[in-house]
């Protein structure tokens, strides 16, 4: 008698449990606070008021959302020619697995350690200063931390590899046969690019595009470190509500706040990766 194999539901089941034990129900608890302030009075918007109504509150969350979109563009337009030439250029296998695990290699480091590493090299006398200097760009040292320029070097660096995996595995499903039939008809590389290659890579770069902005927008380590307490972002200050003004309902509205306003943007930003359905 053979056995019978687990029916789709009790293979489903650990899962889901473990999806609705780590992450519906933090989720579920941070929303009940931001709503429920343990007063007689019960349920509450006053906490969602303090943050719309406040013009501090919008400066930070101005400040987030202009850090990551700023790390998203830099990471696409350094993202995907490094993944052009992963996957168009280069031709030695082995070259390309190498490029392909020093991209990688960084991923398997604490944040912390890297941005520690940022710190040292964005510093007056850190190795980006100094190179700037002999290169003759700059005459006396930039300040890069405390600053969102020096947020932002340090996102794009952590959120690259992300976007160049992303947009080069779709780059790799594009048949070259397609550009090479473009060029035929006559079309210059920059048109066999933008009206061949670039509609087919789209759902890579959407893709790639809403990792780097979502990581870039919830990230702690880096903006708190590299910003020395002169930039706040919202995950920074929603730490701060938890741990320092043990105020959690205000923590928790801002929580959902900084989740309402990611979903849109990347619903919006979704609707870009699907392809255009054609009307009969």
């Amino acid at each position: 008698m053979t056995a019978r194999l687990p029916a789709p539901a009790a293979l489903l089941g650990i899962p889901l449990a473990l999806f609705a034990a780590f992450f519906v129900a933090p989720l579920c608890v941070v929303a009940l606070a931001s709503v429920f302030a343990g007063s007689p009075g019960g349920f509450t918007l006053d906490y969602y008021f303090n943050v719309l109504a406040d013009g501090y509150h919008w400066d930070v969350i101005a400040t987030t959302f202009r850090i990551g979109l700023g790390s998203t563009v830099v990471c696409l337009l350094l993202g995907y020619p490094l993944a052009w030439y992963l996957v168009r250029v280069v031709r030695w296998r082995l070259w390309r697995r190498i490029c392909i695990i020093v991209l990688v290699v960084p991923l398997f480091t604490s944040n912390i350690v890297r941005s520690f590493g940022w710190m040292v090299m964005l510093g007056r006398n850190g190795l980006v200063n100094e190179t700037l200097q002999a290169l003759g760009v700059i005459e006396r040292p930039m300040r890069f931390l405390g600053t969102e320029l020096g947020i932002l070097i340090g996102m794009v660096y952590i959120l690259l590899p992300f976007v160049v995996l992303a947009v080069g595995n779709t780059l790799a499903r594009v048949e070259p046969a397609l550009e090479q039939a473009s060029a035929d008809l006559g079309a210059s590389p920059w048109q066999t690019f933008f009206h061949v290659t670039l509609p087919l890579t789209l759902p890579g770069v959407v893709a790639g595009a809403i990792m780097a902005f979502t990581l870039a927008v919830s990230a702690y380590v880096t903006p708190a470190l590299l910003s020395g307490g002169r930039v706040t972002v919202l995950s920074v200050l929603i730490f701060q509500q938890y741990s320092s003004v043990f105020n959690e309902h205000q923590g928790g509205a801002l929580s959902i706040v900084l989740l309402v306003f990611t979903l849109v943007l990347v619903t919006l930003a979704s609707r870009f990766g699907q392809p255009a359905r054609s009307s009969r």
